[in-house]
């Protein structure tokens, strides 16, 4: 087929789609991620601020947890969510050093951001970013100091204390600490699933007044009359649990009974009730005096227990059933017929009590404890749902620790000793271009010590001159001072922070780095972002016929 010697145009993507692709693409996505630094690196340090996020519905949340705030900035340009992606990663692999990774990605970003105006090829950047990554991380391991001989406990208490340095927290770090040490202590130290550590969150009272039960707490289930009749204290009482629903069920709106008589009838009704008292004798003959059960427990099964001086409670949370599980020795029963010894569990004490203006079970002196509750308190929801997230960090970090037992210096002594060894080892053995790569990724670590002293309102210049200095003299542990304004050997001061927080840090931003710097070309559809036309009305009674469901009879007329 001849075309008059004129090339046929072929439309491959839809009418409106914006394609654009090139260098001026990478600048585009590399802006749009250092907005997204400055943002959030104003929170970084132990005198970062907090930041006031409301969303679209109006919750307001105070916070300078970076995971939390990457979440809550609903980032809609593509590029830039990447970096919500490494501060999830990071929060889920290690807990802490969340903000960090955010700011180290965007300032190794900024710096090769010359290089890219410059037409250095992202494929030469990227290797120079990932070999330098791989220097920085081997770096780190070898300065690493190993904490196996010392006291474990100690030990853990001096890097949650650190986690927490940068929180709201920070004030009561030692009262919280201990906690949150205890808490990871008292977990499986084989499995450490910190899942079975609850958090229970009560408003009023002050920070001090927060508990840590060596056992499990739940809040005061929904309850019927009968309730009160109970009591509510038990010294080594045996416990069950169950996923039995006890409770009379009224017929369904379908259901169709045929009788002749109406002593049928009632033989249907007694033989409903027959069924609930033989599943509460069942309970009754095995001693148990606290009964729970994930599934409703009935004003007659309420009443019958309390006739008989036991504790019950229906519709317990599956998270705290599981933790009373590992607490008490039981198992989650789904019948009441062949209730034995072995299927009840026990503990020293159990009681009710009230916590400002709720009412929790607790139970504690577990035999088989494995599971522990925090019990917070506090003037507002915000400022409590903060402390959460802040024991969260620290729990992790402790975690991560008992796994992991090697430590480095904060304060920027890490990211300065690593710093000061690329600009050395790249000026004496890479000849090649990727040098220029590797020296940027250098001065990008600087940028934690040197955000750390902006946020405090210290001389960050000032400051990073006398850094770089102590660490050309061989101070490898040299870093920010904050109490002195001055600069300190952190490892000596008790700043310590697990290995595994830097390198994952380090390793997560050079890959977002490199990912975003081999993407030269997006392409938006626009036709699915366009609204709708106006849809038409449900016909008249569609909505009764959807409620009926389906299998449901005809209403009555």
């Amino acid at each position: 087929m001849s075309f008059g010697g004129q090339t046929p145009t072929i439309i491959v993507l839809k009418d409106g789609t914006d394609q654009s692709q090139g260098r001026g693409q990478i600048i585009s996505n590399i802006n749009a991620c250092l907005a997204v630094q400055s943002t959030i690196k104003s929170t970084l340090g132990p005198y970062g601020g907090d930041l006031l996020l409301v969303d679209d519905q109006g919750r307001q949340t105070i916070t300078n947890d970076g995971a939390t705030v990457m979440k809550l900035l609903d980032i809609v340009h593509p590029a830039a969510r990447i970096l919500t992606d490494i501060a999830r990663s990071q929060d889920a692999e290690v807990g802490d050093g969340t903000t960090s990774v955010v700011v180290l990605a965007g300032e190794v970003l900024k710096e090769i951001k010359e290089f890219v105006e410059q037409g250095v090829s992202s494929q030469t950047i990227i290797k120079g970013l990932r070999r330098a990554s791989a220097m920085a991380v081997n770096k780190i391991k070898e300065i690493s100091v190993d904490t196996t001989e010392g006291n474990q406990r100690e030990t853990l208490r001096k890097l949650a204390a650190t986690a927490m340095s940068s929180k709201l927290i920070h004030r009561n770090a030692d009262f919280f600490t201990t906690m949150v040490v205890d808490a990871v202590l008292s977990l499986d130290q084989e499995d450490l699933n910190e899942k079975l550590i609850g958090i229970k969150k009560i408003t009023g009272g002050a920070l001090q007044d927060s508990l840590f039960v060596n056992g499990v707490a739940f809040k005061k289930t929904f309850s019927y009359a009968g309730f009160e009749q109970q009591p509510k204290s038990f010294k080594n009482p045996k416990i069950v649990c169950l996923n039995v629903e006890l409770e009379l069920k009224s017929e369904k709106d379908n259901a169709e009974v045929r009788v002749e008589q109406v002593s049928e009838y009632q033989a249907i009704v007694d033989a409903e009730w027959q069924i609930i008292f033989n599943k509460m004798e069942a309970l009754h003959n095995t001693g148990a005096k606290v009964v729970l059960s994930k599934l409703p427990i009935g004003d007659l099964a309420t009443q019958y227990f309390a006739d008989r001086d036991i504790f019950c409670a229906g519709r317990v949370a599956s998270d705290d059933m599981e933790r009373v599980v590992q607490a008490t020795g039981t198992s989650i029963q789904s019948t009441c017929s062949d209730l034995r010894e072995e299927h009840l569990g026990t503990c020293e004490r159990f009681e009710e009590r009230q916590i400002g203006s709720e009412r929790y079970n607790f139970f504690e002196g577990c035999p088989a404890a494995k599971t522990c509750t925090l019990v917070l308190r506090g003037g507002a929801e915000q400022f409590i749902a903060e402390v959460e997230r802040s024991l969260h960090d620290a729990i992790m970090i402790v975690k991560r620790a008992i796994r992991n037992q090697s430590i480095v210096a904060g304060g920027g002594a890490c990211e300065m000793e690593v710093s000061a060894y690329l600009h050395g080892f790249a000026d004496k053995n890479i000849p090649h271009r990727q040098q220029a790569i590797v020296k940027a990724f250098a001065k990008a670590l600087e940028v934690i010590p040197r955000q750390l002293c902006d946020n405090a309102g210290f001389d960050s210049t000032d400051m990073l001159n006398c850094l770089r200095v102590e660490h050309r003299k061989g101070n490898i542990w040299a870093g920010v001072d904050f109490v002195n304004e001055s600069i300190s050997n952190n490892l000596e001061r008790f700043v310590w922070e697990p290995s595994l927080v830097k390198t994952n840090a380090i390793q997560a931003a050079v890959e977002a780095a490199c990912l975003i710097l081999s993407v030269d070309e997006t392409i938006k559809n626009q036709e699915s972002q366009q609204p709708q036309g106006p849809q038409r009305g449900l016909p008249p009674g569609a909505a009764q016929r959807a409620l009926r469901g389906r299998g449901r009879g005809m209403p009555r007329r």
